[in-house]
Order: structure tokens, then C-alpha cells, then sequence
């Protein structure tokens, strides 16, 4: 589960992790009013983000510094009338509804800090770079030497040794290696209670050196969190965070039917049961020339009525050509499936190419209620196996489409 960057520095706040006075806002109102609060505390420069469930904000133009409140209105009115389009979003990009108007704070340096699981060894770690405020994927790839990592144990957590060494391995000095290190062990400890999969603090900065702070202040200024979705049932605070609007309503139909979805760019639907059979599914989808829809996991336990639920987010989408089935039956039974497939052309109907490819528990029975069934689904073909069924898949939607 992912929240906002205001709820993510909410969070570092009440941890006591220092971030800078921020408001979140739903209209240009709101966004004129809280400009003026912050200029009237003192602030000399403001910064506005929309809050979406993506980056490359800043070079979409939805992050905007401004030093008057005209200029938040503005900054305000572009945003919440222009969908945010990045690599991360598609073409369609993401509407705004939210934004962040925050103190902009002076800079003197800006780092990366961040906590995640190490699935190397099983346990979380802590990684930090003098390099931040830039895509930490990039500086991973170009100076692997300047990611610094970390192992922290699962038992006895981050210890103060540890994230002192790594605050001077990054040049912090004199009174900033302190105020890094307390920043380190409150993440740390915030991971553990939140059940957080990541906690990002990008950039962690440090403030130029003033009479009130001679070594200036060691802020966060950009966070981001994900949590383990199996830990939500312990996570009531957390869950209240979660923002149904940033997600694919078809994946929150799905995830509450207990189904596996995310929805992709392609034009053929495929309904299986198991990731990895999903995976190795689309790729042969893919192989064949064609574009998967997406990726729907029936799991291993899905009834009648849950199937049934799955044909209809898939044939919901108005992308999809086309329908690939690939059972593999062991739990998942495949008559199942194939009495889903008839309730599904009963229903919904299947107006697309459906090819179904069954193999395993209760196989015999399935193909007897398919073939008993042909009448009412004169788009189906069957398939021996996951070769054939993407094959001809492809074929039919290609020659659907010409």
C-alpha cells in the first residue's frame, strides 16, 4: 500500500523526524490560504506538489517554487486543471486532486536515505548516498560506489554505532552527524512499527549555516512509504491513509474478491491461476506477437462466483481483443473454471476471441462442460497446450483487428 508524500511527512513529524511546515489542500482556495499562513510564520519561499501515486513530478511542472501567494494561485489553477503526465503515468496521466503547499526551505546540501528489505539476506537495511534529490536508480547504475548500504538485524534493529559510522562516511560534521544519526534510528524504528516495505527520505537536506544553527539543520523534505499489504490488518492508522482514487478501480473490484490484478496497456486479457504461471503467461503472449492486458491470478482457492467476477473486470476493460484461460489445475479445479466460462457467456457474454488452454484436476470434466457449451461461445477455441493457446490467440485477435 502506497500513501501521499503529505501523509509520508506526517508520519516522519509525529516520529520526530524534522521536516518542514506543510499543509495538503483540495482547492486553489485552500492552496491561497495556506500560503498566506506560511507567509505570514516567516517564510520566504513556498513550495506546491501535487500529490500522486507517481514520479517525475518535477519535470512534469507539477512541483512549483514560488515566493508570493499570486504565484501559488497560479502554480495551484495549473494543477488542478491539467492531468500530470510522466514516464510512470501513461499518456492518459493522472488527475490532481491534491497538493502539498509547504515551507522552501534553503538547501546546502541534499542526500538520499532510505530503509527497505534486502532480499539478498532476508532482512531490512538502511541505504544512504551523498547523492540526493536525484533518481536513485540512476546514481545506483552510474556510481554504485556512492550507495552506501547498511544491514540492519532483525532481532536487535538499526544500532546508534552503526548509523553514527554512516553519518560521517556521508561528510555530516560537527553538530549534523547527530541530528543524522537521530534521524536514522526514529526511521528505523518507524519502519518496524509501521510495517513499512519502504521508507524513502529523498532528498534528506541540510540547511545553510546560520547564528541559530551554526551547523545547520539536517531536514526531510520529500518522503515516501509503501506497507506490506498482509500487515494492514495490524496497521489501523495506516490503512485509513489509503487513497482509493490513486488506484485502478478495477484492481480494488478484484482485491475484493480476493483476485490478483493489475491492469497493462495490452489487448489481451489473461486469466490464470498462480504469479508465476501469470508471468510466464503474458511472456509467451508476448512471444507470439501479441500485448497482454493485463495479469489476473485467480489463486488456487477461487469459487464459482469469484471466477465468474474475474471475466467480468476482463472483459470490462473496452482494450481487451481478446481472452487467454491457462488453468493449471492442482488446487484450482478446472471444471471450475470451465463452469465459470459458461456462467461468464451467460452473463457477460464473450463478443472477443476466447481460447482456453485447462490441464490438470477434474480436466476431463471441464473440457465436457466446454464442449457441451460450444453453442453458447462461438469465439471460444481450445487449446493443447500454453504454446498453442497463445498462438492462436494472437492469430485471432490480429485477424480480429485487420
Amino acid at each position: 500500500m502506497k500513501i501521499h508524500e503529505y501523509q509520508a511527512r506526517q508520519l516522519l513529524a509525529n516520529a520526530s523526524i524534522p521536516v518542514p511546515a506543510g499543509t495538503m489542500v483540495t482547492s486553489i482556495e485552500e492552496a491561497e490560504q495556506a500560503a498566506a499562513s506560511l507567509l505570514d510564520a516567516g517564510a520566504t519561499l513556498l513550495v506546491v506538489k501535487a500529490q500522486v501515486h507517481a514520479g517525475g513530478r518535477g519535470k512534469a511542472g507539477f512541483v512549483k517554487l514560488c515566493k508570493t501567494k499570486e504565484e501559488v494561485t497560479e502554480a495551484a489553477t495549473f494543477m488542478f486543471g491539467n492531468p500530470m503526465i510522466s514516464a510512470q503515468t501513461g499518456k492518459e496521466g493522472l488527475k490532481v486532486t491534491k497538493l502539498l503547499v509547504a515551507d522552501g526551505v534553503e538547501i546546502d546540501r541534499e542526500l538520499y536515505l532510505a530503509i527497505t528489505t534486502d532480499r539478498a539476506s532476508g532482512a531490512n537495511a538502511l541505504i544512504a548516498s551523498s547523492e540526493g534529490g536525484v533518481d536513485i536508480e540512476t546514481i545506483a547504475h552510474e556510481q554504485p560506489e556512492a550507495i552506501l548500504t547498511v544491514r540492519i538485524d532483525p532481532l536487535n534493529g538499526l544500532q546508534e554505532a552503526q548509523a553514527r559510522e554512516l553519518a560521517n562516511k556521508l561528510d555530516f560534521s560537527g553538530n549534523q552527524v547527530d541530528q543524522a544519526t537521530s534521524i536514522m534510528m526514529k526511521l528505523a524504528s518507524l519502519v518496524d512499527e509501521t510495517d513499512a516495505s519502504l521508507a524513502e527520505i529523498n532528498p534528506l537536506i541540510v540547511t545553510p549555516r546560520t547564528t541559530d544553527h551554526p551547523d545547520g539543520e539536517v531536514l526531510a523534505i520529500d518522503a515516501k512509504f509503501n506497507f506490506d499489504d498482509n500487515a494492514m490488518f495490524r496497521q489501523a492508522d495506516i490503512q485509513a491513509m489509503f487513497d482509493p482514487a490513486e488506484e485502478n478501480p478495477d484492481e480494488i473490484r478484484a482485491a475484493k474478491h480476493e483476485l490478483s490484478f493489475i491492469a497493462l496497456d495490452g489487448n489481451i486479457g489473461c486469466l490464470v491461476n498462480g504469479a508465476g504461471l501469470a508471468m510466464a503467461t503474458m511472456d509467451i503472449i508476448k512471444l507470439h506477437g501479441g500485448s497482454p492486458a493485463n495479469f489476473l491470478d485467480v489463486g488456487g482457492t477461487a469459487t464459482l462466483e469469484t471466477v465468474t467476477e474475474a471475466f467480468r473486470i476482463i472483459l470490462g476493460d473496452d482494450k481487451v481483443e481478446g481472452v487467454l484461460v491457462n488453468i493449471f489445475g492442482g488446487i484450482m479445479q478446472c471444471d471450475v473454471i470451465a463452469e465459470a466460462i459458461v456462467a461468464a457467456a451467460k452473463e457477460v457474454q464473450f463478443t472477443v476471441p476466447l481460447v482456453v488452454r485447462l490441464e490438470g484436476t477434474n480436466v476431463e470434466a471441464a473440457r465436457t462442460i466446454l464442449e457441451a457449451a460450444q453453442s453458447e461461445l462461438p469465439t471460444m477455441q481450445t487449446a493443447t497446450d500454453l504454446e498453442d493457446a497463445a498462438s492462436k490467440v494472437a492469430s485471432a485477435v490480429a485477424a480480429a483487428c485487420a
